[in-house]
C-alpha cells in the first residue's frame, strides 16, 4: 500500500518546483522591468542637450526668470565696463537689460547658453580625465547686450568689452560625485532592461502553465507601469515643491513635463501592453478550450450515412 502513495508525490514535486521557480523568475522580471526604465530614461534622456534645450525654452518668457537674468546681465555689463558706466548709466543698463530679456533674441541667447551649459556638463560626466570644474563662456550674450545698449544709444555702450570669461557652472566636487552617479546610470540602464528579459523568458520557460505564466507577467507589467506613472506624478509635485516660491508657475512645470515626457510615455505603454497580454492569456485560457474541442467534433465528424431503407411488405 506505501507504494502507491509515493507515485503520486513523486509526480506532483516537479510541477510545484517549476511553478515556485517560475513565480520568483517573473516576480523579479515584473521588479526589475519599471527600475530598467527609470535608469534608462534617467541616463539618456535629460542627456539628449536637444531635448533638454526644448525643455528650458519656456523658461525664458517665464517673469521671474526674465528678472533674475535682467539683474545678472545688468550687473554684468556694468562690471565689465568699469567705472565708464556706472552712476547716472546704471539705470539705463538695467532697462535696458529688462528690455533685452523680452525679445526674440534672449529667447535665442537663452537657448544658447543652456546648449553650452549642457554641452560642457554632460562632456565633463562622459569624461575619463581627472574631475574639474565645469565653465561657460557667455561672451556671445554679452554682446547681444552691448548690441541693443547701442541701439538704445546709451552712452559708452559701444566700449563694453566683449571678453571670453569662464562663469563657473559646477564645482570639481560636484562634478566627481555626479560622474559616478552617471555611470551606474548608464551600466544600470543596459543591464536592469537586459535581466528583466532573461527572467521574464526563464519564468514562462519552466512554468507548469505558461499561459498563466504569460497572464502573471502580463499583469505584473502594467502594475509595474501603472506605479511608475504615479511615480512621475509624485515626484513632478514633490519637484516643484522643492523650488523656491518665484518659480512655482507653470513654466517650471512645463519644463518637468518636457524632461519626463519619454518616461510618461513608456510607463504607459508598459500599462498598454500588460494589459492587452493579460487579457490575451485570459481569453485564452477561457475560450481556447472550447474552440478546440469544437474544431476537434467537427473534424472526427464524418459524411452523414445514408438512412437504411424501410422495409418492405411482403405482397400477399
Amino acid at each position: 500500500m506505501p507504494e502507491p502513495d509515493r507515485a503520486p508525490a513523486a509526480a506532483t514535486a516537479p510541477p510545484r518546483a517549476r511553478n515556485a521557480l517560475s513565480a520568483v523568475s517573473l516576480l523579479l522580471a515584473c521588479l526589475l522591468l519599471p527600475f530598467g526604465a527609470l535608469a534608462s530614461w534617467a541616463a539618456h534622456g535629460p542627456a539628449d542637450t536637444d531635448r533638454w534645450v526644448r525643455a528650458m525654452a519656456p523658461l525664458a518668457a517665464d517673469p521671474d526668470v526674465r528678472r533674475a537674468a535682467a539683474d545678472a546681465l545688468g550687473d554684468g555689463v556694468l562690471r565689465a565696463a568699469g567705472p565708464e558706466l556706472h552712476g547716472g548709466a546704471g539705470p539705463f543698463v538695467h532697462d535696458a537689460a529688462r528690455s533685452f530679456t523680452r525679445t526674440e533674441a534672449f529667447a535665442t541667447a537663452w537657448d544658447a547658453s543652456n546648449r553650452a551649459v549642457h554641452t560642457a556638463v554632460l562632456r565633463a560626466l562622459r569624461s575619463d580625465a581627472p574631475a574639474a570644474p565645469v565653465t561657460v563662456d557667455l561672451a556671445p550674450v554679452v554682446d547681444r547686450v552691448r548690441h541693443r545698449l547701442t541701439e538704445d544709444h546709451v552712452p559708452f555702450a559701444h566700449r563694453i568689452p566683449v571678453t571670453h570669461t569662464r562663469v563657473p557652472v559646477l564645482p570639481a566636487g560636484d562634478v566627481d560625485r555626479l560622474r559616478k552617479g552617471y555611470r551606474v546610470l548608464d551600466t544600470a540602464a543596459f543591464w536592469l532592461p537586459l535581466a528583466a528579459a532573461c527572467l521574464a523568458v526563464t519564468g514562462i520557460a519552466v512554468a507548469a502553465c505558461r499561459r498563466r505564466a504569460v497572464t502573471a507577467l502580463g499583469l505584473g507589467t502594467a502594475l509595474g507601469g501603472a506605479l511608475l506613472v504615479l511615480a512621475v506624478a509624485i515626484g513632478r509635485r514633490l519637484t516643484l515643491a522643492d523650488l523656491p516660491a518665484g518659480l512655482r508657475g507653470p513654466a517650471a512645470g512645463g519644463v518637468y513635463d518636457a524632461l519626463t515626457a519619454t518616461l510618461r510615455t513608456v510607463s504607459w505603454l508598459l500599462c498598454a501592453l500588460g494589459l492587452a497580454v493579460a487579457l490575451g492569456g485570459w481569453l485564452t485560457g477561457r475560450y481556447g478550450p472550447r474552440l478546440a474541442a469544437r474544431r476537434r467534433a467537427r473534424g472526427s465528424a464524418g459524411p452523414a450515412a445514408d438512412p437504411a431503407p424501410e422495409p418492405t411488405r411482403a405482397r400477399a
